[in-house]
């Protein structure tokens, strides 16, 4: 008897034992689904980009949970230490007071490490061995850490220790976890019955400057800019050329130029920096721009609204185009059309404000993951 109710039980157990494998499946498909899908783009911070991001997932492992590890109604961001250790002594209701961002905390107590969502390491140090990874700490399971710098890979150093240590990346690479681009181009209204014109200095006395302080004659903007000078006169400035200017000075200076060298120190992929956003654009001078391909620019930018070095056969060509469109009014003023719409804008402290910015990034952000190869993903 004992051995047929045996039997029985197991008949009945099997059917038992698959409809609740099936149920399960059903419950959990979305999710092992999601699994094998790519991410989503991140929405796009400026209606006028024409975003042209796509993900590589080769290098980024994702682990199996699909929450976001942020606490449900208050997101604390430790900032483990100072960029270049400038110590900016903030307050804990600081993203609020600053930036408007509430149910963020962003504190660098580094006693508060088990309780933190996110914790932020600035790059530099860690490559100069000024700081290390808090790795002999018990890390809470949830807790993001996020890789920042706003270096081109060039100056970021051998991020090949790093491997599988941080789980999200701060930069101004629009592939990021979190982008923090130099500057943007916000929507404006201006008054009616104001023209390009109006936008436009008044006083231009100088074909083109420069404003250098890294002048090395490794540099293909020094051999770009060795070659132009040739042709045409570039008023240059900064310690390399013991021609200092003081901050204050800097844009009043830039816009009695008709053109600004907005040269980059390096050519890679969303590298593009203050001497765009801020110089050139905010300085009321055309930018001559040498970086990343033209593609990239118009990507951050109208076409026409800047000239890039890459358009022509040589440096003559170019000296030579600069002075035709200096000495043509109406054909210079095109490349301030785009001031009717928009304006220059620039992060204001950028050892706060993005790792405030965290805070607003939480309903887009990716399901936990980690850079099995953050080197590769650097140099893409």
């Amino acid at each position: 008897m004992a051995d047929l109710c045996s039997h029985r039980w197991t008949i009945l157990a099997v059917p038992l034992v698959c409809l609740t494998l099936v149920g399960s499946l059903l419950v959990h498909w979305p999710t092992l689904l999601n699994t094998f899908q790519r991410p989503k783009l991140l929405p796009n911070p400026n209606p006028i980009l024409k975003s042209t991001i796509t993900f590589n997932i080769a290098n980024v492992t994702t682990i199996e949970s699909s929450t976001i590890p942020v606490n449900a109604t208050t997101t604390t961001v430790l900032i483990w230490y100072w960029a270049f250790g400038f110590n900016q002594g903030i307050r804990e209701n600081v993203c609020k007071d600053r930036f408007g961002i509430t149910n963020c905390i962003l504190t660098d107590d580094r006693s508060l490490f088990s309780k933190a969502d996110f914790i932020v390491f600035h790059n530099r140090e860690l490559i100069t061995g000024q700081q290390r990874l808090p790795l002999h700490l018990p890390r809470p399971q949830n807790q993001g850490w996020v890789w920042f710098s706003m270096e081109s890979p060039a100056n970021n150093g051998n991020l090949r220790p790093f491997a599988g240590k941080f789980n999200y990346t701060m930069s101004y690479r629009r592939d990021a976890d979190f982008f923090m681009p130099y500057g943007w181009l916000a929507s404006r209204n201006v008054a009616p019955g104001m023209t390009v014109e109006d936008f436009i200095p008044k006083k231009k006395s100088h074909l083109a400057c420069w404003i250098v302080s890294n002048y090395a004659r490794h540099h293909e903007r020094t051999r770009v800019y060795n070659r132009l000078k040739q042709v045409i006169n570039v008023e240059v400035y900064g310690g390399a050329v013991n021609r200092s200017l003081a901050r204050e000075h800097v844009l009043p200076t830039i816009s009695h130029c008709y053109f600004y060298l907005a040269f980059e120190n390096s050519k890679f992929q969303d590298y593009i920096t203050e001497k765009l956003w801020k110089n050139a654009l905010q300085g009321g001078a055309v930018p001559v721009v040498l970086g990343p391909p033209r593609k990239n620019y118009e990507a951050m930018i109208p076409k026409d609204s800047f000239i890039h070095v890459d358009d022509f056969e040589s440096e003559e060509e170019l000296g030579q185009f600069l002075k035709e469109l200096a000495g043509d009014r109406e054909r210079y003023a095109s490349y301030f059309k785009w001031k009717l719409n928009y304006t220059a804008a620039e992060t204001s402290n950028w050892f706060v404000e993005p790792q405030c910015r965290i805070c607003t990034k939480l309903t887009t952000l990716q399901r936990p993951k980690v850079y099995r190869d953050l080197q590769s993903w650097e140099w893409k």
